[in-house]
């Protein structure tokens, strides 16, 4: 099994910020025996993630991403990842996450309207709680 990691913000690309997340990744697949076929480093930029992705799901069997999930406007990881597998129709407002960020931001409401694209899946999506911040990641599968 061959897997890709991508990690998306342009403060990485710029070297303003060590890429800390993809040596972890890529230690851990290869304690799993996952093969790490390729590391890629995208600046926040929608037409080049979306190559990033669109050649990473044609070459190998996973793909992992880090960084880019919000709330900011330039954090786009996810919804490129939902436009590639084509998935964009079938998004939906998770209630588990919803709650979880309404929880966190309850004395702040313009703060929920701002985060709430995190809380934003496929429907077929598995979520991954985030104990450590406010967005959470997930599991898309190509159909």
């Amino acid at each position: 099994m061959k897997a890709q990691i991508i990690s998306v913000g342009t403060e990485i690309l710029l070297g303003n910020i060590t890429d800390t997340n993809s040596k972890f990744l890529a230690n851990k697949l290869t304690e799993l025996g996952i093969d790490v076929f390729k590391m890629t480093t995208v600046g926040d930029n929608p037409d080049r993630l979306y190559k990033a992705l669109k050649e990473a799901v044609e070459n190998v069997d996973y793909v992992f991403t880090t960084g880019g999930l919000g709330p900011t406007e330039d954090d786009i990881t996810k919804e490129i990842a939902i436009k590639v597998l084509g998935q964009e129709d079938q998004v939906i407002v998770d209630p588990r996450s919803k709650e979880r960020l309404e929880s966190y931001f309850a004395k702040k409401k313009k703060a929920i309207k701002i985060n709430l694209k995190q809380a934003k899946f496929p429907k077929d999506a598995i979520i991954l709680d985030n104990d450590r911040g406010t967005a959470p990641g997930c599991i898309l599968k190509i159909k």
